[in-house]
């Protein structure tokens, strides 16, 4: 559908963008020299539609509280052909950022933009991408990617994409990047503080004004410290080529706004505390420095335009466990950032926010410490206690038990009266629901920044000795806590929803786990019933440090469970990561492994009932994942690289440590959805 110019100045009034409209192409009329230095964070474009995409640049000045640049949008990176131009306002109250939604324009189309202040001073050329019409037939490809710790690593990955997508074919291009969150790490080390952690070198990305130290990180408490971080980020040289390079798609996670922060509560490790203000600011910075198809509370085209609240503890909830605490309210909604966009004829994006709306953790009652040894066995805890915690006052169809059982132990069920654990919130599980039931698309993607699938265990088959005492024989544990994996009511009902409206091509991208997983999206797993209705994938950070390496570097070398985890060589060299093989074969094939570092011998005896959901798992990985949509399969490809610690000097971002490539062709309804691996470039280690 065409979009008038009507429609195109309120739909830019509604996200707070100056406005460009396309045109008649003729040569640039401006003297634009580059000046990279005056524009510091370089350039970016977001969520483009057919005939519209929002720009971006930083251009600050040391004198005056506001400024113009202008923006012009070519069909050629010569600006022979300029299509668009217009000002961009800059201000020292949006931190002298822009975002101008330029329409008017063709789908499926590449244009090249630039921003120039009135000295003729310019930003570096930036490229973007429109998207398809919604009834072009063509394949799309994006990749999604997230968790960029530049304060510990350095994105080689965004090097390898660039590298690779300006090699590909013409009819195989990358054609915008969704980011799933952590673009930013709230929490800053400072290198003269803290040089090494792990085998990382802590570079400088920023000094934090009033903010908070938990151990060696520093935390923002206010909008100039959260600016500070995001300027700190776009420094980078590789973030600020893919920025240039594609139009990115993103949605915020939890390092965004605190660590462990959920609604307007900040959280990191024991110091929590009322966040309202936090929160906001968070949101104004992501706003600020992120173009994005949102609404600012203001309104306006040109500020974020913050609502004002108090710091006040969260204490009421209503029945789905939102706070009710006016501030907390306002503050959260100061900027819903869930929303949907269509990408040709095969792709419905439906991207949702896990932590603005979730409830409590169910899980955090410190009583259930007294269930049971969780030391013993490292930290797994048993699934069908967690199960009921999970679905509170609904569980077990409403009758759920008073007390918790963990073999002859029991304790209080906190949960008894609580509603089921909600990430998604009821309001935004209204949303997405609705969009999935609406979607027309080939294929529905559901991005969001946390992963889907379980972590399994079977410590039931550890032979005897290892543990003080054994497993509950016929029992799981579980190790996540924290994503949709232990979210069992909230998945089933989504899962559920999906089946019985016939909804095929389902499939879920997600983030955050520092890790690449393939697998099933099945709302049960044996001894339920495995009931797979769409595909679940999950990338790897980008940068940041993930469970492979801190069990490296923290894990006891007599734990006498640390075969699950780590399998030491006798030359000393790095272990092999068993983890991989505990989540998706078992305890039997982790010992196994350890003992004779023999594959087919450990994979043997894998449990058939610990994982069908998994595919594959690798706790260690970096990367990126691309997916590619056409109207008979989906084609998704993990590239994982070596642990990022330096830069790479080579053009290419370094090597590879290993490409594999999922394919699922489209099933029909009631069909099972169904992964083969379809390539395979150097050694994934035990995540097969």
């Amino acid at each position: 559908m065409n979009l008038s110019r009507r429609n195109f100045i309120q739909l830019a009034a509604t996200i707070g963008a100056s406005l460009a409209w396309g045109g008649t192409a003729c040569r640039s009329r401006t003297s634009w020299r580059e000046r990279r230095d005056l524009y510091p964070e370089g350039v970016a474009s977001g969520d483009p539609d057919p005939h519209s995409v929002i720009l971006w640049t930083r251009r600050p000045f040391d004198h005056g509280d506001t400024h113009t640049l202008i923006v012009e949008v070519a069909e050629d990176e010569a600006f022979g052909r300029v299509i668009a131009q217009a000002s961009a306002p800059v201000s020292a109250a949006s931190d002298w950022t822009t975002r101008v939604l330029v329409a008017g324009l063709s789908p499926s189309r590449v244009y090249w933009y630039r921003f120039t202040d009135a000295d003729g001073n310019g930003s570096r050329v930036g490229r973007t991408l429109t998207a398809p019409a919604a009834d072009d037939p063509r394949p799309v490809k994006f990749a999604f990617v997230s968790c960029q710790d530049v304060n510990e690593g350095k994105l080689n990955a965004f090097r390898r994409m660039i590298f690779e997508d300006e090699r590909a074919a013409q009819t195989d291009p990358l054609e915008f990047v969704l980011h799933l969150g952590d673009f930013i790490y709230e929490m800053v080390e400072y290198p003269d503080e803290a040089k090494t952690r792990y085998d990382r070198t802590i570079y400088e990305v920023a000094r934090i004004p009033d903010g908070h130290k938990v151990g060696n990180f520093h935390i923002p408490l206010t909008l100039d410290g959260y600016r500070a971080v995001y300027k700190g980020y776009l420094h980078d040289p590789d973030l600020q080529d893919a920025r240039a390079r594609w139009p990115f798609v993103a949605i915020w996670d939890n390092h965004e706004f605190s660590w462990q922060g959920w609604q307007s509560v900040v959280q990191a490790g024991k110091f929590v505390q009322p966040g309202q203000s936090v929160k906001i600011a968070a949101n104004q910075a992501w706003f600020e420095y992120l173009p994005a198809r949102v609404t600012p509370p203001s309104g306006s085209l040109e500020q974020f335009g913050p609502p004002a609240v108090k710091n006040v503890k969260v204490e009421k909830f209503d029945e789905n466990g939102l706070g009710v605490e006016p501030n907390n309210l306002i503050a959260i909604n100061s900027l819903k950032a869930y929303r949907a966009l269509r990408w040709g004829k095969h792709l419905d994006l439906i991207i949702t926010d896990q932590h603005s709306y979730r409830s409590p953790g169910p899980y955090d009652d410190p009583k259930l410490g007294d269930l049971g040894d969780w030391d013993d066995f490292n930290g797994m805890f048993p699934e069908d206690v967690m199960q009921v915690l999970d679905g509170g006052r609904t569980f077990n169809g409403g009758n759920p038990p008073a007390e918790l059982q963990f073999k002859d132990k029991r304790v209080a069920n906190s949960q008894k009266n609580a509603p089921p654990q909600t990430i998604l919130g009821a309001e935004q599980k209204a949303w997405l629901k609705d969009q999935l039931k609406r979607a027309t698309a080939t294929w529905k993607i559901w991005g969001n920044s946390q992963g889907t699938l379980e972590w399994r265990a079977d410590p039931e088959h550890l032979p005897a000795g290892l543990t003080k005492q054994p497993w509950p024989a016929g029992s799981f544990a579980n190790l996540g806590g924290g994503d949709y994996g232990s979210a069992w009511a909230e998945r089933r009902e989504i899962y559920d929803l999906v089946r019985e409206s016939n909804i095929t091509g389902f499939a879920i991208v997600s983030g955050d786990l520092h890790s690449f997983w393939a697998g099933y999206a099945s709302a049960e797993l044996p001894p339920g019933k495995f009931e797979p209705v769409g595909l679940s994938f999950v990338g790897a950070s980008l940068t940041s440090p993930g469970a492979m390496e801190a069990h490296e570097h923290k894990l006891r070398k007599d734990l006498p469970l640390r075969p699950l985890y780590l399998a030491d060589r006798l030359d000393d060299t790095r272990p092999d990561w068993t983890f991989n093989m505990l989540l998706k074969h078992g305890v039997r094939s982790c010992l196994e492994y350890a003992k004779t570092f023999d594959r087919e011998r450990a994979r043997a005896l894998s449990n058939p009932a610990l994982a069908p959901h998994l595919e594959f798992v690798d706790m260690g990985g970096h990367g990126y994942a691309t997916v590619r949509l056409s109207a008979d399969d989906m084609r998704t490809e993990l590239v994982c690289i070596p642990r990022p610690i330096a830069r790479s000097d080579s053009p290419d971002g370094g090597p590879l440590r290993y490409r594999l490539t999922y394919l699922a062709k489209l099933w029909r309804p009631g069909d099972r959805p169904q992964l083969t691996q379809h390539a395979l470039e150097g050694d994934p280690g035990l995540g097969i």
